[in-house]
């Protein structure tokens, strides 16, 4: 079956003046195209470091704040995450903001979530490095409990609670998770606790080599098969997405040129609308 397709950067450069998110967003609905998705980067080094996505001077919103303004001028799209870089959020204060999303957006958040990669954007906002796997699948899991469960309580090395609860709880039972990461610990975190698995920049054959490694994980999990989406390094045409189809890949999130004024943007995502290459639309 053809992937869908969904759509990168809501929330960067062009996108990040209301009126062109908006435009494009509802654009992106009325074309077919599956998903929006916002990134998230707190701060940037500066001056940019070689491994930073970005000049630290780009605009840039949170990703919550845009998917809030994003859900109020759509109506089906779903409204995805691409990644919460989670170990520098505080778990309590961001399940409420994604509950709050989910419910604004009557049942249309993906959370996407990643322990993280810049170093320094890590420590600046406290979190070591070396424990950000842990804290994500602390996380994770202390989120769920006070999402789900009747009386929320988690005890860890990275956040405890008990005695408390927060309402109102998201529309989506449950809300789709989906982990980002190329590392063995980010596939077996996938395997074990998502719902799905986010490949940035995940060439062709990458994809040939990691989709096998995420199935066995999951399978030696003793659970079912991931929904596997993807971002390709390169623009895809039809000969493209049926080439991640034949890999199993289940939606493809289109990148943009990033720093392009915004009738170049909605160019783009007309001209790679899901009627045009192939793609699965939306519904």
């Amino acid at each position: 079956m053809p992937p869908t397709l969904g759509l990168f950067a809501l929330n960067m450069y062009a996108a990040a003046e209301p009126r062109t998110a908006a435009r494009i967003a509802k654009l992106a609905e009325d074309l077919g195209y599956d998903s929006v998705w916002v990134g998230d980067h707190v701060v940037l080094p500066s001056p940019r470091a070689d491994s930073s996505p970005a000049e630290p001077d780009a605009p840039f919103l949170d990703p919550l704040t845009a998917l809030a303004h994003l859900a109020a001028h759509t109506e089906r799209i779903a409204l995805g995450t691409g990644v919460v870089v989670l170990p520098q959020r505080n778990p309590l204060i961001l399940a409420k903001q994604l509950a709050s999303i989910d419910v604004l957006s009557e049942g249309r958040l993906i959370f996407g979530a990643a322990a993280g990669y810049l170093d320094k954007e890590l420590r600046t906002l406290g979190v070591p490095p070396e424990s950000r796997g842990d804290r994500v699948d602390e996380y994770l899991a202390a989120m769920r409990s006070l999402w789900y469960d009747d009386k929320p309580a988690f005890q860890g090395r990275h956040v405890g609670f008990e005695g408390v609860d927060a309402h109102p709880r998201p529309v989506q039972r449950p809300i789709p998770v989906v982990t980002g990461g190329h590392s063995p610990a980010a596939l077996r975190r996938a395997a074990r606790h998502a719902d799905g698995w986010y490949g940035w920049m995940l060439g062709r054959r990458a994809a040939a080599e990691t989709i096998p490694r995420l199935r066995a994980l999951t399978r030696e999990a003793g659970r079912e098969p991931l929904h596997i989406s993807i971002s390709p390094p390169k623009l895809p045409d039809a000969e493209f997405v049926r080439a991640y189809a034949e890999l199993g890949v289940d939606r493809l999130i289109v990148v943009p040129p990033m720093d392009v004024p915004a009738s170049e943007l909605e160019r783009f995502v007309a001209d790679h609308a899901p009627a045009g290459l192939g793609a699965r639309p939306a519904g």
